[in-house]
C-alpha cells in the first residue's frame, strides 16, 4: 500500500509532515500564535434527552453538575476575566449561544473587551448525535445567528457542542460562512481543511491535552501539575517556534480553572507566557483569517506544500 494512500476518514486534510512542511512567519517574527479558548456554556437541568448520550450522570435533578457550571457563570467568569485582562490576553469564547439570552451581562462584558466569540453550539446540553444534515444545518445556523444579533459580528469558528459531531458538520459550517474549525486536534499548526464547497476553511490547534477539564476531571491533576504542563508545552513550542512558527491554545472552563484553589497555577504560567516579546497573543479569528490570507501554501491547500 502506498504510504501516500488516505483513509476515508483523514479526507478532511492531507498528510502533510512535520519536518517537511513550508516555514510559517507570524507577525512581527513572532515565535508563536498564542491564544486562550474560556469555553463559557449554559447547561441545561433538564434537557430533552438524547439516545446517544446524557447529560448528567445522576439522575433528575443533577445538582451537583448543574450548580457547578451554574458557579462558573456567576463567579468564575468574573475571575477568569480579571487574570485575562491583567496578562493582555483577550479571550476567544467557545460561547453556547443561549448565554445571549441567559446572561446577556456576560455577552456585554466580553464585547466590552473586544474578546471574540465563535460558536459551541446552543446550549452544552445538546448534542449533534443522532442529528440529521437539515436538524444540524438549523441548529448551527440558529447558534450563529443568535451570537451575530448578539455582538454583531458572525462567528468565525466553530467547537461542536460538547465535542459531538457528524461528518457533515465541518461542511455545514463552512456553508454558512465559517473560517475555522478547533474539532479536529490533530496539530500544532494550521491545517487546511478540505469542505465540499470548496470555501476556505482551517483547523485551528485546540488542544484537549491542556483543556481543564481534561487535566482536572479526566486525569485528576493537581493544579501546580495543570500550571507545570501548560509551561512545557509553551517551552517546546516556542522552541520550535524559532523554526517555524507554531500555535498554542489553553481552553478553559470558568467552573474548572477559576476555582479558588485552582486559580493561581493559570495565573502564573499566563504570567510566564505572556513574559516572552516574540510571541503573539491573539484570537482564534485572527490566526484563522491570517492563516488563509497569508499562509495558503504553508499549510496545505497548495498540493505542492503537502505532495
Amino acid at each position: 500500500m502506498s504510504g501516500t494512500t488516505q483513509h476515508a476518514e483523514l479526507a478532511l486534510y492531507d498528510y502533510n509532515p512535520y519536518e517537511r512542511r513550508p516555514k510559517i512567519e507570524w507577525p512581527n517574527g513572532a515565535r508563536m500564535a498564542f491564544w486562550v479558548a474560556p469555553n463559557i456554556e449554559f447547561y441545561e437541568l433538564n434537557p430533552p434527552l438524547n439516545p446517544h448520550r446524557k447529560p448528567w450522570p445522576h439522575p433528575y435533578p443533577a445538582v451537583p453538575g448543574y450548580s457547578i457550571r451554574d458557579y462558573g457563570n456567576r463567579v468564575g467568569h468574573h475571575r477568569q476575566m480579571a487574570v485575562l485582562d491583567k496578562y493582555g490576553v483577550r479571550g476567544s469564547i467557545s460561547l453556547s449561544a443561549a448565554l445571549c439570552e441567559h446572561h446577556p451581562e456576560i455577552i456585554a462584558l466580553c464585547a466590552e473587551r473586544n474578546w471574540e466569540f465563535f460558536s459551541h453550539g446552543i446550549y452544552n446540553t445538546r448534542y449533534t448525535y443522532g442529528l440529521s444534515e437539515d436538524q444540524e444545518r438549523e441548529m448551527i445556523e440558529d447558534a450563529m445567528a443568535t451570537i451575530e444579533r448578539a455582538v454583531g459580528q458572525r462567528p468565525a469558528g466553530y467547537l461542536a457542542p460538547a465535542l459531538s459531531h457528524s461528518n457533515h458538520t465541518i461542511d455545514l459550517f463552512a456553508e454558512a460562512g465559517g473560517l475555522y474549525t478547533c474539532d479536529l486536534f490533530h496539530d500544532d499548526q494550521p491545517t487546511w481543511v478540505k469542505t465540499r464547497s470548496g470555501k476556505p476553511f482551517v483547523s485551528i490547534p485546540y488542544s484537549l491535552e491542556l483543556n481543564d477539564t481534561i487535566a482536572y476531571v479526566v486525569q485528576k491533576m493537581e493544579p501546580r501539575r495543570y500550571g507545570e504542563i501548560i509551561r512545557r508545552a509553551f517551552d517546546q513550542l516556542y522552541e520550535e517556534g524559532a523554526e517555524s512558527g507554531t500555535v498554542m491554545c489553553i481552553p478553559t472552563h470558568n467552573y474548572q480553572v477559576s476555582c479558588p484553589h485552582r486559580l493561581r497555577a493559570f495565573e502564573e504560567a499566563l504570567e510566564y507566557i505572556t513574559g516572552h516579546s516574540d510571541v503573539w497573543v491573539t484570537t482564534g479569528r485572527e490566526i484563522a483569517e491570517y492563516s488563509l490570507t497569508h499562509l495558503k501554501d504553508q499549510i496545505g491547500s497548495n498540493a505542492e506544500a503537502s505532495a
